[in-house]
């Protein structure tokens, strides 16, 4: 969109390089019939890339310079652009198989993707630029620095998988910071944890408010949960997997 000046409230880098948005669709891999909600549409980049393989997109943009640029540029019955927060927005309007794409705003990635987890069930698959470091925090191993309260929270939700790094000199303005594509499938039925979400949320923040202290002091459950969970109260929060943090929010909710 010539003309646009980036706008920083709105966290605004907008991809141009044309050897990542062909890596990116190539990732995605749509068909023609997919339901395909585009966050973030901006310029319009992705979207006319994902228009050349598939019938129609939802996109939601919170500007309202992009918004009536690209519905000036696209037929509505392709496009159908929703001028809305992100964060705010009711996912589960569209229909179960859902695959979420974008180029999220980096200033608000992070409460973004919690947001997006409440509807993992119906979601098939979303796929997002973000930035690098936030990646490796979703995709990091327990006992490692990267790992925190959104590593626990996606993976119980969701199998994630980094996909390729980005250049900052493949945006408009350049971030400050280097990108990466990931990809988020939520876990089958059989695969995810019968947990209270809500509960499991306030022990994992809860943990990782304090992750330098023990256990014992982080959480302060009593030392027989500890000794039912067969967990070290002396380890520290970084240590426990998220299977772990699964089962103390179960006996947690048993206990309420």
């Amino acid at each position: 969109m010539a003309g646009h000046v980036p706008r920083k409230r709105f966290g605004q880098h907008f991809l141009h390089d044309p050897g990542v948005l062909e890596r990116i669709v190539a990732a995605i891999a749509p068909a023609r019939g997919d339901v395909i909600v585009e966050i973030g549409p901006g310029e319009g980049a992705l979207t006319r890339r994902l228009l050349e393989r598939v019938e129609r997109i939802d996109a939601i943009e919170i500007d309202r310079d992009l918004a009536d640029h690209l519905e000036a540029e696209f037929p509505r019955e392709r496009l159908t652009v929703h001028r809305a927060d992100a964060l705010k927005f009711d996912f589960g309007k569209f229909p179960p198989g859902l695959r979420v794409v974008g180029n999220l705003p980096y200033n608000i990635s992070t409460p973004l993707l919690f947001h997006l987890a409440e509807f993992a069930s119906r979601v098939r698959d979303m796929h997002f630029m973000l930035q690098r470091e936030v990646v490796e925090r979703m995709v990091a191993e327990p006992s490692t620095s990267e790992y925190g309260r959104l590593s626990v929270m996606l993976q119980t939700r969701f199998r994630m998988e980094k996909l390729f790094r980005v250049a900052p000199g493949c945006f408009r303005p350049p971030p400050k910071v280097e990108s990466a594509v990931v990809r988020l499938v939520p876990l089958g039925v059989d695969e995810r944890p019968a947990v209270d979400y809500a509960v499991l949320s306030r022990i994992v923040t809860q943990a990782f408010s304090a992750r330098r202290k023990t256990l014992r002091n982080a959480l302060r459950l009593a030392a027989e949960d500890y000794a039912a969970l067969g967990i070290d109260a002396q380890l520290r929060p970084e240590n426990l997997s998220p299977a772990d943090y699964v089962r103390i929010a179960q006996r947690v909710a048993g206990a309420a």
